[in-house]
């Protein structure tokens, strides 16, 4: 079992930034590609970031792509991400996710944190 629990979220001018954390639980972190998604209201939930159990695969969605940066701490059963340049469109609640690094699907989620861009 995994347990995932946000931080880091809140209101933000546009162009301003914002670091988001998610704290894991369970001794298996490692070996978890993790990722997050964002869900803005009346929308459907959407990919935002992954990173592999190395962090030496990352992905991105092409609406983040050089405004988000995803990482990791093993140690510390981390991640991270570091949002710059924020947009109103970024507005939403901001969810972690963990799977098994085979998986297909993720089946670990926090309970989320609000990100609000003001304009």
């Amino acid at each position: 079992q995994v347990q995932l629990v946000e931080s880091g979220g809140g209101l933000v001018q546009a162009g301003g930034s914002l670091r988001l954390s998610c704290a894991a639980s369970g001794r298996t972190f490692s070996s978890y590609t993790m990722g997050w998604f964002r869900q803005a209201p009346g929308k459907e939930r959407e990919f935002v970031a992954s990173i592999n159990w190395s962090g030496f695969i990352r992905l991105y969605a092409d609406s983040v792509k050089g405004r988000f940066t995803i990482s990791r701490d093993n140690a510390k059963n981390s991640e991270y991400l570091q949002m710059n340049s924020l947009k109103p469109e970024d507005t939403a609640v901001y969810y972690c996710a963990a799977r098994p690094e085979r998986a297909s699907a993720y089946n670990y989620w926090g309970q989320g944190t609000q990100v609000t861009v003001s304009s």
